[in-house]
């Protein structure tokens, strides 16, 4: 599909500068574009490098208006321009508005208008969808879950029964949502199973990344906030509470009875405690293990870096002598002491 500059420029609330007629049929890289692309600038590094572009035309900071003699757009932002360019341009196939034969649908279940239901497909009794849904192939949706409008749930997604998904929400393949928490009590030897009897609820616009886990809350609630972005294969342990805005990059674990605030930001393979509270707008950098509540908003690492293995082989050695260090110090501190 073709869009105009001057079309582009009011889908983007971007200020234009050039021909406005300029037909555009893609979005690319700033070193993959061709006549006919559009393309971005946010990293500053290339701005010194514009000419050697080969796009038609720029999404590029509004810093340049003026400076930049080509076909352009100007943005405060030029990377959220390129997320609504995407969201344009985007390929992604939708399912055609129809039931699959092979689908299994409970007589009780209510469908919604213009959804679309994929082939093998098993709805359980009591299930609402909203209207524009999209149900990839042999997903699975329990007794009593409501799904909202406009949500798209891909292939060999796993929904228990009685959970709640709001509006404009994407599910990614052989997700697992509202699945039993870890809850066994030690009974002489042995663990009791403690039955999870709560729910999973998520608001609206929330992504969840392929091979993730949400499990259900024990008694309380399970709970994802409006706007929360989840990446592939982290574990969302029960009770768990995530704020509005909030984004979890890949491979995180978080422990039960944990609540993390607001636009929030918790780099990938992260490992968070159980029962601890995390306040809004903190960042937590990537393999990092939080093992306390953070009460203040800030930047927070615990991660070790990658490093020389000869010097990583020599650091670990020293660090086993942590001990013997400090109690020789406490000693030299004590005669320290006796002599004054």
């Amino acid at each position: 599909m073709a869009y105009s500059l001057a079309n582009l420029a009011i889908q983007l609330s971007a200020q234009l500068s050039g021909n406005g007629d300029l037909q555009l049929f893609n979005l690319a890289t700033f070193e993959g574009a061709k006549e006919g692309d559009i393309t971005f600038v946010s990293d500053k590094k290339l701005l010194t490098r514009l000419d050697e572009c080969n796009a038609s035309a720029i999404v590029l900071p509004s810093v340049l208006k003026g400076s930049y003699q080509g076909d352009a757009l100007f943005m405060d932002n030029p990377y959220v321009g390129y997320a609504l360019l995407a969201r344009l341009f985007d390929t992604t196939p939708n399912l055609k508005i129809s039931i699959a034969q092979s689908a299994q649908i409970h007589e009780s279940a209510v469908i919604g208008k213009n959804v679309a239901i994929a082939e093998n497909v098993v709805i359980g009794e009591g299930v609402q969808i909203g209207d524009n849904s999209q149900i990839f192939a042999n997903t699975v949706i329990g007794e009593e879950t409501i799904i909202g409008e406009n949500c798209k749930i891909y292939a060999n997604v796993s929904i228990y029964h009685r959970t709640i998904l709001g509006n404009h929400n994407i599910i990614h393949a052989n997700t697992v949502i509202g699945s039993d928490g870890f809850g066994n009590a030690p009974y002489q030897g042995t663990w009791v199973k403690i039955p999870q009897i709560g729910k999973v609820i998520i608001g609206n616009d929330v992504e969840i990344g392929s091979s993730t886990t949400i499990d259900r809350g024990a008694l309380s609630d399970t709970i994802i906030g409006n706007g929360v972005k989840i990446d592939n294969q982290c574990q969302i342990a029960h009770n768990i509470k995530i704020g509005d805005h909030t984004a979890i990059a890949g491979g995180t674990n978080i422990a039960g009875s944990t609540i993390i605030g607001k636009n929030c930001i918790i780099g990938g393979s992260s490992t968070i405690n159980g029962h601890i509270n995390i306040a809004d707008k903190t960042i937590i950098t990537g393999n990092s293990m939080v093992m306390r509540s953070i009460k203040e908003a800030g930047m927070y690492s615990s991660g070790v870096p990658a490093q020389d293995n000869k010097a990583w082989r020599k650091n670990t050695a020293y660090t086993l002598k942590i001990e013997e260090l400090f109690k020789r110090v406490k000693e030299l501190e004590k005669q320290i002491k006796d002599k004054n």
